[in-house]
């Protein structure tokens, strides 16, 4: 596609915008799909989304996966191990202390990536100010839910390595066939789970329901847009759009969920995203790798 008939060559706003709905559209699935959490568990509804992810990633890829090689098995493999405890230890966490501090907290991950990748020292103070951020959104006291943000920190952890999987994912297997064929893989290991909570749950109707929007909304619309948008926008402008997950997941929560965040975890979110995007405006070895692009980028597309 020329840049004379592309809508967004030229246009950054139009771009970011489109960020910002593959965004909103992620964080509105998670919500919807918390609604079901208390009969289908999270477990069941990242099932769900873990299946609509490998159809729209396999139509997309048509991955020709019996000619892979071990070494292309064993990091696809891997790739499917973090897509899959990412997805579970956040939804996890998301039952137990809110979609806004487990985003903001998940969010960690890929800065922590972006951090390493660079010995600058202005990198100390935007890591600083992410764990000032935290500290200020969590608090963490004797009353503080433990389990909840250690399974949040847990995602954060997988969301990292899968950043860096996905990278040695992209070096053995052309385009994205790597990432179609780990999504398939995941959902397969998920599926017996989903199908043991249905043996011995009775689910209502609006739960699946509420579990295939959840699988739409954070699965095949924001790879959609992404997938359009990664081809005529800067790589430093679609990491700077995807910062604003944190935002987004608490704003979603406060007004869909009634999650209650005080003054002073909404000026810990605000600081974890002003960390990143510091930490983005930074790094000038920003660069396009087909259709994935470096750093937090890397793993935002697919998630």
């Amino acid at each position: 596609m020329d840049s004379a008939a592309s809508p967004l060559e030229g246009r950054p706003g139009r771009g970011l915008m489109m960020i910002s709905a593959s965004a909103l559209s992620t964080q509105s699935g998670a919500a919807v799909g918390s609604l079901a959490f208390s009969t289908f568990t999270p477990v069941g509804v990242v099932a769900a989304r873990q299946v609509v992810a490998s159809v729209v990633l396999c139509a997309i890829a048509r991955p020709r996966f019996w000619r892979f090689t071990g070494a292309q098995w064993w990091a696809v493999a891997l790739l499917a191990f973090f897509f899959a405890g990412m997805n579970t230890a956040l939804y996890s966490a998301v039952d137990r202390i809110g979609l806004g501090t487990a985003v903001t907290i998940e969010f960690l991950g890929p800065l922590a990536v972006a951090l390493l990748s660079s010995r600058r020292g202005r990198d100390l103070f935007c890591a600083l100010l992410a764990l000032g951020g935290v500290v200020l959104l969590t608090r963490p006291g004797p009353t503080s839910d433990l389990l909840g943000l250690g399974l949040a920190a847990a995602a954060a952890m997988c969301w990292a390595g899968y950043i860096l999987t996905n990278r040695l994912v992209g070096k053995r297997v052309p385009g994205v066939q790597g990432t179609a064929v780990a999504t398939l893989l995941s959902s397969a290991a998920m599926v017996p789970i989903a199908v043991a909570i249905l043996w011995n749950t009775t689910i209502p109707a609006e739960a699946f329901l509420y579990a295939a929007v959840a699988g739409l909304l954070a699965t095949a619309v924001p790879y959609a847009l992404d997938l359009i948008v990664l081809r005529h926008i800067t790589p430093l402008m679609f990491g700077l759009g995807m910062s604003l997950n944190p935002l987004f997941a608490a704003v979603v929560g406060a007004v869909f969920l009634r999650e209650e965040i005080d003054s002073f975890g909404w000026l810990g979110i605000v600081l974890v995203v002003l960390s990143n995007g510091l930490t983005l405006l930074g790094k000038g070895q920003l660069r396009r790798r087909g259709r994935m692009i470096d750093l937090q980028a890397d793993g935002s597309a697919v998630r």
